[in-house]
């Protein structure tokens, strides 16, 4: 198949992109650099069946593809928060763009959305059929609104235009080729362990989160993209749950380091529980993850290692 990746330079497309090329789909990778790096992606320049745009997808662009995995957008709250305007934009206009491509040259399009659709959930683990509770005048809601909107379209186009469309809400990911600066937990602590410098935990460190290594997400998109006649929202994550001091202690057993821990206040509209329940997962898409926390920390250690 001949198949477009927004944000393919990022952490996870950038993974996605080798998996579909080493499959030998011809694979357009499409990035504007904001947060993807070349570097992530210089392995599969020499590949014939493998092509980088330089491209914002909040402007329209005009390929012909048969599958689209929109998953161009900034993560990490240090990112999306960086240019919260621009980050509503890539969210809703790029839904809309990716969306009037899939119309047109009859794509089918996969939706990479955010268990932060959720908000700080008043139900645990969180449902698909779960609603959520987000502040939408928050610092966190170019993202989690942005989002959200950007599912009402893919909807709105299957309801309204017939376009085959693919949702899923990804919870924690983590491994090989985040951003050192990323601001998300595991990379953080692991930088920090790294460097022998102090590792920052929000409030007591209660709140919990799930935590999937890549690897296993890419799984789940491609299951879904090729799952026939469902189009989700489904859950895509690990459901064992750690509170992020276990996670701190974890990254400190594994790290030869003289880090010790750092407490700060607690963010604005952090949520305190995240986990996903993944039966549909299981039973649509016959999907679960494979790596356990330990084994992908070590992975992803290993990685840092040589950049850091």
């Amino acid at each position: 198949m001949r198949i477009l990746v927004t944000g393919g330079a990022g952490f996870i497309g950038s993974h996605l992109c080798r998996r579909l090329t080493n499959e030998n789909h011809d694979v357009i990778c499409l990035d504007n650099f904001f947060t993807g790096r070349k570097a992530n992606i210089v392995d599969l320049l020499d590949y014939k069946n493998f092509e980088l745009i330089r491209h914002d997808v909040t402007q329209p662009v005009l390929l012909e593809v048969d599958q689209i995995y929109n998953l161009a957008c900034p993560a990490s709250p240090v990112h999306y928060q960086y240019n919260p305007v621009k980050t509503v934009k890539t969210n809703v206009m790029g839904a809309i763009n990716m969306l009037g491509l899939a119309k047109r040259v009859k794509a089918r399009i996969l939706q990479a959305s955010t268990s932060e659709v959720y908000g700080d959930p008043k139900i645990h683990p969180q449902t698909e059929g779960y609603w959520g509770h987000v502040n939408p005048i928050g610092i966190r809601s170019c993202y989690d609104e942005g989002k959200r909107v950007a599912e009402t379209l893919f909807f709105d186009y299957l309801r309204q235009n017939k376009v085959d469309v693919r949702v899923v809400r990804i919870f924690n990911t983590y491994g090989p080729y985040m951003l050192p600066d990323d601001g998300r937990v595991v990379s953080n602590f692991i930088v920090q362990a790294l460097k022998g410098k102090p590792l920052t935990v929000y409030g007591k460190g209660q709140q919990t989160r799930s935590f999937c290594y890549v690897d296993d997400l890419v799984e789940g998109l491609v299951r879904m993209m090729n799952t026939a006649g469902f189009h989700g929202p489904v859950n895509l994550g690990n459901p064992d749950e750690f509170t992020i001091m276990e996670l701190a202690k974890l990254v400190l057993e594994r790290v030869a380091t003289q880090s010790k821990i750092s407490y700060k206040p607690m963010p604005a509209d952090d949520p305190r529980q995240r986990k996903p329940d993944i039966s549909l997962a299981s039973k649509k898409l016959k999907w679960k993850p494979a790596v356990n926390l330990r084994e992908g920390l070590q992975r992803t250690i290993d990685y840092f290692e040589k950049i850091v």
